[in-house]
């Protein structure tokens, strides 16, 4: 009997205690939203989906052919966003979501077109790494790296 409690107390506590996996399908919303406020400049949306402190980063090569890497301040982008003309279109087309998750850590890649007032500006990835919190998922880090020119791999 003793045996049998312990077996139905350990199960009961790591399910208890265990933080689910983000699912493709979880992904989307989460990194929709974000992208939703993006896009209509409702950085209220996109901070509901972004864990205090969130880093970036953005990979590309300058005209001289070199690598660089642009460290940015969310709150950086945030103000971007809300200053942004309003006739200004920032449109980023997600092309496919990868998403690897382990627990209350989870990483998405994300390939993506940019358009700028509906001319294609810059194609690229997306590199989200997300936390499960006390309020749910929550985007950590977002590295993205930029390709002008052709988008062929």
């Amino acid at each position: 009997m003793k045996t049998i409690l312990c077996i139905v107390f350990l199960c009961t506590a790591s399910i208890s205690f265990s933080q689910p996996d983000l699912s493709e399908s979880n992904a989307k919303i989460i990194i929709g939203e974000f992208f939703r406020g993006f896009h209509e400049r409702d950085t209220v949306r996109m901070k509901r989906v972004i864990a205090p402190h969130m880093q970036m980063r953005t990979f590309y090569l300058s005209k001289d052919g070199e690598n660089k890497v642009r460290y940015l301040r969310i709150e950086d982008l945030l103000k971007a966003v809300a200053l942004r003309p309003e006739d200004q279109k920032w449109d980023e087309r997600l092309l496919d979501y990868k998403v690897q998750s382990d627990g209350n850590l989870a990483h998405v890649w994300t390939p993506y077109e940019f358009y700028l007032n509906d001319e294609f500006s810059h194609c690229g990835a997306n590199s989200f790494t997300l936390t499960y919190t006390d309020e749910g998922w929550k985007i950590l880090l977002l590295l993205d790296s930029r390709r002008i020119g052709s988008c062929d791999q």
